[in-house]
């Protein structure tokens, strides 16, 4: 799917949102202890940008893939959920990521098979080509996150090339923290997701995610060190506490919906997806977060990161 050739040039931006990062394939454990995996799709960006389109919004990706089977089904996979892939990079000589889902009493546990993927190959020159350089200047808002920056040295400076490039042209830029330890050391983390937050307008960021990155473990706290580093809107997700929005000094709860959680792989992303929808669609920051917690709410109750995620009327019958 491309609608680029229709809207560059146009005063219009062509997306409502542009996601970057890396997608996989996805094995997931459907119960515990057994052998048995259901075959699906995840990666963060790619998940938040399903959520959206599926939300409604106008959305693309950026990455790169293999040219082996993998990165045929997730190229499919866009193409049947409406995300423009014109962007998006084949790499016949590094491999499309996998990543396992296991599931115990701790929650879910990740296992990844990405080293040297294509993804991790990303390099900022690649943000200086058509068509990637046109859709990043014709986005409302750009979404990246910390497993983005993690993967590679050159993901990293990608990623912080695209929020330069996006904000640029008069982007919104939101970043969710997705921290990832297996991926990279806490300081080199740290250093890379703060520099991230003084480039971005939008931050998402998780209670747990922060309390490691910076030793606060008062939500307060955690908006006050977000916007003293650079963010001027953040949405702190609490897990099964809602998400606390802070923008324009006013800060509000945002409550959690009771959900019959089975497997909880994609709910940030669900949430980032939806949040940015709403907030592309018109909706002030409070009442996108408050849908996104209904659409979370939603996901959580399939397996998977992709499958669950839902479609506005299961929302609105959600938020009542």
């Amino acid at each position: 799917m491309s609608t680029m050739s229709a809207s560059i040039g146009s005063s219009t931006p062509a997306f409502d949102l542009v996601t970057l990062g890396e997608a996989m394939i996805e094995f997931n454990q459907t119960r515990a202890g057994e052998r048995q995996f259901l075959q699906g799709f995840g990666g963060d960006t790619s998940n938040a940008a399903i959520a959206a389109a599926r939300a409604g919004a106008t959305c693309a990706y950026l990455t790169r893939l293999g040219t082996d089977p993998f990165g045929d089904e997730l190229m499919a996979l866009w193409h049947a959920e409406g995300v423009d892939t014109s962007g998006i990079q084949r790499d016949a000589r590094h491999p499309t990521g996998v990543y396992f889902v296991t599931h115990g009493e701790s929650g879910h546990q990740f296992s990844y098979l990405r080293s040297n993927s294509a993804a991790s190959r990303m390099a900022p020159q690649w943000l200086e080509q058509a068509p990637t350089r046109d859709i990043l200047q014709s986005t409302r808002m750009l979404l990246v996150s910390g497993i983005s920056l993690a993967i590679s040295a050159s993901a990293c400076d990608t990623v912080f090339a695209a929020m330069t490039v996006a904000r640029a042209a008069g982007a919104q830029v939101a970043l969710d923290s997705n921290l990832r330890l297996k991926l990279w050391p806490l300081e080199r983390a740290r250093a890379c997701i703060t520099h991230a937050v003084s480039l971005c307008d939008i931050f998402l960021p998780s209670l747990d995610d922060m309390t490691v990155l910076t030793g606060l473990q008062e939500p307060g706290e955690i908006i006050d060190w977000s916007h003293r580093h650079g963010a001027g809107t953040v949405v702190l997700k609490l897990g099964d506490k809602g998400a606390l929005v802070s923008v324009n000094g006013a800060r509000i709860a945002v409550p959690v919906f009771k959900a019959n959680a089975v497997d909880a792989t994609g709910a940030g992303d669900c949430f980032c997806g939806n949040l940015l929808a709403r907030i592309a669609a018109g909706d002030d920051v409070a009442a996108a977060a408050r849908y996104a917690n209904a659409a979370a709410s939603i996901a959580v109750e399939g397996f998977g990161a992709v499958a669950p995620l839902p479609r506005p009327e299961q929302v609105t019958l959600r938020m009542g």
